[in-house]
């Protein structure tokens, strides 16, 4: 075959610079491009592996324009037309066929983009071609259409962000001689595309917005927290507040205890006892949701069974009167008798036996409540 005349791939890699002037790198570009190549075609396998057959002179260039529509930067579709030159032999018979395949192409092409402008690509289509056979000069001419699958693969460089050169391989497959079935017409194709994608349309240019003039920030509750970041309107005006606005709580606790004693064998209530009680009574009455336990005891001296039933009788005493004339919740009281489990002085001594006879109250109740400034 002849060399490819190198003049037609010259002039494809000196257009960028008739075109590198029109790219605007602040436009945004199109999903639209077009582009042309130029390469060298071989038909293979070629007219030599044949004993049956002469090779004659080959023209080998090859040519192509085509477009394309981005639909990301890896995916792309493309139509276009594509000239695979001439191929001249004289077969078995000896006729002199001059055979030329053109047509178009519609395909698939992907792109990885790499590093400094450098991109990967691969392609899959068809080509809708003709086959011309010119037989003997001119004595008869044979067409055939048919179509061919065809994949590539290539490298390209970004020139500019609207141009790109590729070097480019594509395969043929089945491009037939049909008239005598005399030649395989694969092909394998190599050579250079030069693609320019268009500019989109210029982003619009946004108005400057007018100057707004802030106004002061203002404190409604006068809690130190302007009304912009105050999550907690209206906050009492003694009340420390957080960066929010809102009220700081503390915990409080207040605890009760009472101590009533009784006279030996006796569950009455004496007179100078009664204060104990009414303190209960407040206590209970000041936190609704406070729990009381009322615990009886007796002194050491008689039967363990009495005692146990008589320290019963001494919490229920004060449960009741708690109940009766101050109106706390029952449900809220608890009374049991220890009998003379848990002795506060131990022995049988008067001063024991007057120690131990009692009730004894306690509550503990923890209630938020707001810190003041």
């Amino acid at each position: 075959m002849m060399k490819l005349k190198l003049t037609h791939l010259l002039v494809l890699a000196a257009l960028p610079a008739a075109f590198a002037a029109s790219a605007a790198d602040d436009q945004p570009l199109s999903p639209w491009y077009v582009g042309i190549g130029a390469g060298q075609n071989n038909y293979g396998p070629n007219c030599e592996s044949s004993v049956m057959m002469t090779c004659g002179s080959d023209d080998p260039f090859a040519w192509e324009f085509f477009s394309g529509y981005s639909f990301n930067e890896y995916i792309a579709v493309e139509i276009g037309y594509r000239d695979l030159g001439n191929a001249d032999w004289v077969d078995y018979n000896n006729n002199h066929n001059d055979i030329d395949v053109k047509g178009g192409t519609l395909g698939v092409v992907g792109t990885w983009p790499l590093r400094y402008n450098w991109s990967l690509n691969a392609e899959v289509g068809g080509y809708v071609f003709t086959n011309h056979n010119n037989v003997n000069h001119g004595e008869s001419d044979f067409y055939h259409q048919s179509v061919s699958p065809y994949y590539g693969v290539g490298i390209g460089y970004d020139i500019t962000k609207n141009l790109q050169l590729s070097a480019k391989y594509r395969r043929y497959e089945d491009i037939d001689e049909t008239r005598f079935a005399n030649l395989d017409m694969d092909s394998n194709y190599w050579g250079l595309t030069l693609s320019y994608r268009f500019n989109g349309p210029a982003a619009p240019v946004a108005a400057a917005a007018p100057a707004v003039v802030a106004a002061a920030p203002v404190d409604s509750d006068n809690d130190g927290v302007t009304d912009d970041i105050d999550q907690c309107p209206n906050t009492p005006i003694d009340h420390k507040v957080d960066a929010q606005g809102c009220t700081i709580y503390i915990d409080k606790l207040d605890d009760l205890k009472i101590e009533v004693q009784f006279d030996n064998n006796s569950t009455v209530l004496k007179p100078d006892t009664l204060g104990e009680i009414e303190k209960a009574a407040k206590f209970l009455s000041k936190y609704p949701k406070a729990q009381v336990e009322i615990a009886g005891h007796a002194s050491l001296p008689g039967k363990e069974d009495y005692n146990m039933w008589i320290s019963q009788k001494r919490a229920d005493v004060v449960a009741k009167m708690l109940v009766e004339k101050y109106g706390i919740d029952a449900n809220r009281i608890t009374s049991k008798g220890y009998g003379e489990t848990e002795p506060v002085i131990q022995g049988s001594s008067a001063e024991a036996n007057a120690a131990n006879r009692r009730i004894v109250a306690k509550a503990v109740f923890k209630e938020k409540q707001p810190l003041l400034k």
